[in-house]
């Protein structure tokens, strides 16, 4: 929030990249529910939909507004890619431990 001069105070609009709406995008089309992404990321569910409907009707923008090469948007895949690897070993890894502490 901001105070202006009168003393009232302004919510700013957070902006976000597109390298980062995309990710987020990705998360979702991976398998993870738009509410359980959001959370992860610190965005409002409302806002995470509206970037997978945007995305779906290819007019995802954002706040940079520049075009993203291909090389660009391979890592951003990449990069999404890695975040959901690592989610499902760190889950393995408790559900392994989880077991193995009931079997003993």
């Amino acid at each position: 929030m901001v105070q202006s001069k009168q003393g009232e105070t302004k919510t700013t609009r957070a902006r976000y990249t597109l390298e980062f709406k995309q990710e987020a995008v990705r998360l979702v089309e991976g398998g993870q529910s738009i509410a359980a992404a959001a959370r992860t990321l610190g965005v409002v569910d409302q806002t995470l939909f509206n970037w997978v409907k945007a995305q779906r009707a290819g007019k995802l923008t954002g706040a940079d507004s520049k075009l993203v090469s291909a090389e660009q948007m391979e890592i951003s895949r990449l990069r999404a890619e890695l975040a959901r690897v690592k989610m499902e070993r760190d889950i393995l890894g408790k559900a392994t431990a989880y077991f193995a502490k009931a079997s003993t």
